[in-house]
């Protein structure tokens, strides 16, 4: 019953936290966006206290489910141990500490110091958001545009296509990268990487070691057959001294299921206080406090359902643009900016990087394709905005919307209208009115706050051409004049970033 209990919520939780990832219309965050925030360390780094002591308590009482049911990214383990179809396929390993612990040291220090790629490389549940941002959703929109044109011959609007294109070959490397040792992990260990990598599995390790409800051991009943070893995924039944490191148990009940005896339960500590810290029990009802026998299994598993529910429940190819079918436009190059663009509502670019988890959300959720991961080496995986593909709508709020781990203010359309995330700059050199001697004034009709006029290059010459001029206290960096600018590969248009955005 443990089992199928853990095994249904986590299927259920991980089907609708993925396709949270994959929706590329913006509907399901109104209904799913729940799921990201009830993620250990984006409830962390957004101070949701409320997730928090929710978490500690569910961890405190029913061990390590957090791992098995609500962790997007242990959940993908257990589905990639699944494809290992041999049976008794684990063994008991001692706990790896050179490894497990330094890395949580690694981990802290990194987020203390601010280097955000080591940080967010080790976060589990931004390791899930870049497989599924950068690696799911392309598969997604391609099956999606499949149906687009099926749809559109047979004269339809129930599927429209979409484009596919490179975010960011860097973090697809390293998002394939992370899948691939997560698989081959997966493939011999079980939960390997969960108990040696992890840094949010270490420290809910510290936790489950003093968790209410544990599997344990009834001696008397115990035939040491090994099968419950064999069938551990995390690698830390002991048969031979019947005892359990519930630091890296993980609670999935594969133990109780295969084991043929009814020798292990999973019950609650009376407060004994022969009993020892790993978990070993005495055989003799009188001394434990504890019998087998004495345990309501309908009970136990009508708490246990509901806890994991109570978790759960927090817990193609891109067609080339073409001119009137008959000239191909050159694809733009995104300019050199001197400070990146973050997304109205992050403050600033230091507030945005310290609170960031480089998750990808904000990127898969983007209507716009304004947002990508930086392929700076110093901010790599931190989302930023350039504007090669479309701009920053100012009736557009979902990134503040999406964001679980408080590296947005949450801002509404009005508010989005008179923040300044940065300023129009224009290339004199690469103006189409004076390199191929047109009209052209795209800029200034497509401004959105007005910040653009067009006026004669010399004022004392009624012929002289007109080139944009910019109030850059009106400009609130939207991208839009960057965006249409006609200018290839360079636009004669770029916004430039502003360390701390300001309010018009």
């Amino acid at each position: 019953m443990l089992r199928k209990i853990r095994t249904i919520v986590a299927a259920v939780v991980f089907v609708l936290i993925t396709l949270l990832f994959l929706d590329f219309t913006g509907t399901l965050h109104h209904w799913l966006g729940w799921l990201a925030k009830i993620q250990f360390l984006p409830a962390v780094m957004a101070l949701n206290v409320v997730v928090i002591v929710v978490l500690v308590a569910l961890t405190l009482i029913f061990g390590r489910i957090y791992c098995s049911v609500i962790c997007p990214l242990g959940i993908l383990q257990d589905l990639l141990a699944r494809l290992r179809k041999k049976k008794n396929k684990y063994s008991y390993s001692g706990e790896v500490r050179w490894l497990r612990y330094p890395m949580l040291l690694v981990f802290i220090i990194a987020g203390v110091v601010g280097i955000g790629s080591l940080f967010q490389l080790l976060a589990p549940y931004s390791a899930f958001g870049r497989i599924a941002t950068m690696i799911l959703q392309p598969i997604w929109m391609m099956g999606n545009n499949v149906l687009g044109t099926i749809a559109e011959r047979a004269d339809s609007y129930a599927f429209y296509t979409v484009d596919v294109w490179m975010k960011s070959l860097p973090v697809l490397i390293i998002a394939s990268a992370t899948l691939v040792v997560l698989f081959i992990l997966a493939w011999r260990g079980g939960r390997t990487y969960c108990n040696t990598i992890c840094p949010v599995g270490t420290i809910l390790s510290f936790l489950a070691r003093f968790s209410f409800l544990k599997i344990r051991f009834d001696e008397k009943k115990c035939k040491n057959c090994s099968l419950c070893s064999n069938n551990c995924k995390a690698a830390c039944i002991d048969y031979k001294t019947h005892t359990v490191d519930y630091s890296r148990c993980v609670v999935c009940g594969n133990c109780i299921d295969s084991c043929k005896f009814g020798a292990l339960k999973y019950v609650g500590s009376l407060g004994n206080p022969r009993e020892s810290s790993n978990s070993r029990i005495s055989s003799d009802p009188n001394k434990s406090g504890v019998s087998g026998d004495s345990i309501d299994t309908s009970k136990r598993s009508f708490l246990l359902a509901s806890a994991l529910l109570a978790g759960g429940a927090m817990a193609q190819k891109k067609e080339k643009l073409m001119d009137g079918g008959l000239a191909e436009l050159e694809d733009k190059v995104a300019p050199n900016r001197q400070t990146p663009l973050t997304p109205p509502g992050s403050l600033s670019f230091d507030h945005f990087a310290q609170h960031c988890t480089g998750c990808q959300l904000c990127v898969s959720e983007c209507p716009n394709d304004v947002l990508r991961p930086s392929s700076d080496l110093m901010h790599l995986m931190l989302p930023e905005m350039s504007y090669e593909r479309g701009y920053c709508r100012p009736e557009c709020t979902r990134c503040s919307e999406v964001c679980p781990a408080g590296a947005f203010h949450h801002v509404d359309k009005p508010e989005k209208s008179s923040i300044q995330i940065g300023h129009a700059v224009w290339i004199k050199k690469n103006c189409v009115v004076l390199t191929d001697q047109v009209e052209c004034g795209n800029c200034a009709r497509h401004c959105p706050s007005g910040a653009i006029e067009m006026v004669p290059m010399d004022e004392n010459d009624e012929e002289s051409p007109m080139i944009p001029a910019i109030n850059e206290a009106a400009c609130i960096g939207c991208g839009a004049c960057e965006y249409v600018c006609p200018s290839r590969p360079f636009s004669a248009i770029y916004v430039e970033g502003h360390e701390v955005h300001k309010k018009l």
